[in-house]
């Protein structure tokens, strides 16, 4: 079979169905648009789709073990679209990090696999993602069962980049070991006494002690972490104080945590929580900390990586499937990872040679839509081989 072949004869389909979904551009667990459009195709496919979890989809193809399970996500970023395309989001959303291509792409890759259901030596699971974007949504769907009924034996994500030079649409990039850093959202409420700008005394600064705490924290990084780590402890927000001439008496501060290592990751979510109590009760305060939610490194499995480059040339054009370094972000699809031998490939959509000029979460990013077919042969070639070669016998 030419999986290739196939994937480009239904591209428009997968085209037409990204820039539907891309409409729709809904938030986090609330996505109901998403969820009726993306069930309704897999029931025209043949399907038996199931909510799972908050606002998560499954449904499975082919029978029996092994199971792989082909995962996407579906929910867009806050922010009002500024791409000019005629099928933009009108909602104060925008679809600016790819999430609907890769819903698009997985439910072609659906259709493919039901086309080639006889051929599958094992299950393969469908997982429809809501909530990457605040690292919630692959918790839940966990928490629900869908590594369970059936178990699942091996993972494979993709995730698209544009604006980078060195891959021309529909190449297959990947990152050895580490793929994506931790990532960890903090708040910190420091809390003091209200008071007036012409008695100070009697009043305990937030504002000023948040200040401290900022300064501590950029230290905690060049003092206490090795230079050769991939470490980020950012303030990205701070509030505090009602008027010009008062002493406020609560701050806050939103901090964001990258890393790239489990034991990195526990010792800087410590180390804030001492810093800000430690600093607050220096200047008669306190500090309460509140984990917002976080997420761990990213870790390709080495032999599942092995297994799926090897699928992928099989079908790929000369020099399409090659190693690249590791970015900074964050990938919620590590909890998935963290349980099963798992790979997160990328998906070239896009160089700025050729006008896509804007990264991922820029309001004016754009796809180049010519590499959706090169992202649904992938899944669908990679889960019939990686199957086929896992077979458990009987």
């Amino acid at each position: 079979m030419n999986l290739l072949e196939e994937a480009k004869q239904i591209e428009q389909e997968t085209i037409d169905n990204r820039r539907k979904i891309h409409r729709f551009a809904e938030l986090g667990f609330d996505l109901p648009k998403t969820v009726e459009f993306v069930t309704n195709a897999l029931k025209s496919y043949g399907y038996r789709p199931s909510k799972l979890g908050k606002s998560g989809i499954v449904c499975t193809v082919g029978q029996g073990s092994p199971t792989i399970l082909l995962r996407a996500d579906m929910d867009a970023l806050p922010m009002q679209e500024e791409s000019g395309v005629s099928y933009a989001a009108d909602n104060g959303n925008c679809h600016s990090c790819g999430h609907d291509c890769h819903t698009a792409i997985l439910l072609s890759a659906a259709k493919l696999l039901k086309r080639h259901e006889n051929a599958l030596r094992g299950t393969v699971k469908f997982m429809f993602q809501p909530a990457e974007e605040i690292l919630a949504g692959a918790q839940d769907m966990i928490n629900a069962g869908v590594l369970s009924n059936p178990d699942v034996d091996a993972a494979m994500a993709m995730h698209v980049v544009v604006g980078q030079p060195y891959a021309k649409p529909g190449t297959i990039c990947y990152i050895s070991g580490c793929v994506a850093n931790s990532g960890d959202a903090i708040r910190i409420v420091v809390h003091g006494v209200d008071g007036h700008g012409s008695r100070p005394e009697l009043a305990v600064d937030a504002i000023h002690i948040a200040a401290h705490i900022v300064l501590a924290l950029d230290e905690l990084v060049s003092r206490e972490i090795p230079t050769d780590e991939d470490t980020v402890v950012l303030v990205g927000r701070i509030e505090g104080g009602t008027t010009c001439n008062s002493v406020g008496g609560t701050a806050t501060l939103e901090i964001s945590v990258r890393t790239t290592g489990h034991q990195e990751r526990s010792y800087l979510l410590r180390r804030i929580r001492e810093i800000a109590e430690g600093i607050a009760a220096t200047f008669r305060a306190t500090a309460e900390f509140t984990h917002l939610y976080g997420t761990p490194p990213l870790i390709n499995d080495n032999d599942t990586l092995k297994a799926m480059t090897g699928y992928l040339k099989e079908i790929l054009p000369d020099d399409s499937v090659f190693p690249i370094a590791k970015n900074g972000g964050s990938e919620d699809f590590t909890m998935i990872a963290e349980r099963v031998p798992s790979v997160f490939l990328h998906l070239s959509a896009g160089r700025p040679e050729d006008g896509y000029t804007q990264f991922v979460h820029h309001p004016s990013m754009q796809v180049d839509e010519s590499a959706l077919a090169y992202g649904v042969a992938a899944f669908t070639h990679c889960a019939i081989r990686w199957l086929e070669s896992h077979k458990i016998e009987s």
